[in-house]
């Protein structure tokens, strides 16, 4: 198996701990900003550079930075250009045919990916609001990383740092599928003409 934490180092470790962290927040920002970046593999493998508590700490408050940073800043940008009405109206028409209609669709959103780009859909829902959409993106993003970091620091307390690799990856994998699973379900529920529970 190639030793990935390795080749993150290879390529940030030139610019030490806050070269990891500065990549860290650009997949967050990216993530929320333009296209999926699968986040959380890219979580593992900082964390795979010092598996330890300060250094989980230090990933969790650089994510939720970037989640925050790139929330806000496409919340920004939809706030200032004119999105047609209709645009507003679809979107709207979207999230209330969904299982939750409301702020906490952001969080069921960590599980099961079914709304992108937050922070236009905060911007364009008239019900919505910046603060409690943030309160629950964060509180998400919070509760979705530190299991994850929780996870990978128990692999690499129990086994070989290998093994440990081994397991956390398979773990992320597993995760990243259960998503998208979840994800694929509720779409067909939709399909046949309501969200499942």
């Amino acid at each position: 198996m190639v030793d990935i934490g390795q080749f993150v180092y290879d390529i940030f470790g030139p610019y030490g701990w806050w070269g990891i962290l500065l990549c860290v927040m650009i997949v967050f920002i990216i993530d929320a900003l333009i296209f999926p970046t699968l986040p959380e593999l890219f979580t593992v493998i900082a964390f795979m550079y010092d598996p330890s508590l300060e250094w989980g700490l230090a990933i969790m408050v650089t994510l939720l930075a970037g989640e925050f940073i790139g929330m806000t800043s496409l919340y920004l940008v939809v706030e200032r250009v004119k999105v047609p009405k209709r645009v507003q109206t679809l979107a709207t028409r979207y999230v209330n045919f969904l299982i939750v209609g409301d702020e906490r669709l952001l969080l069921v959103n960590r599980v099961a990916p079914m709304i992108p780009f937050a922070g236009a859909f905060v911007s364009m829902i008239d019900t919505w609001t910046y603060r409690r959409a943030f309160g629950y993106l964060l509180g998400g993003a919070f509760a979705k990383y530190g299991l994850i970091l929780a996870m990978s620091g128990f692999f690499f307390a129990l086994f070989s740092s290998g093994a440990a690799q081994t397991y956390t990856l398979a773990f992320v994998a597993a995760l990243i599928a259960i998503s998208f699973a979840e994800s694929y379900r509720r779409k067909r529920g939709m399909g046949r003409g309501g969200a499942s529970a």
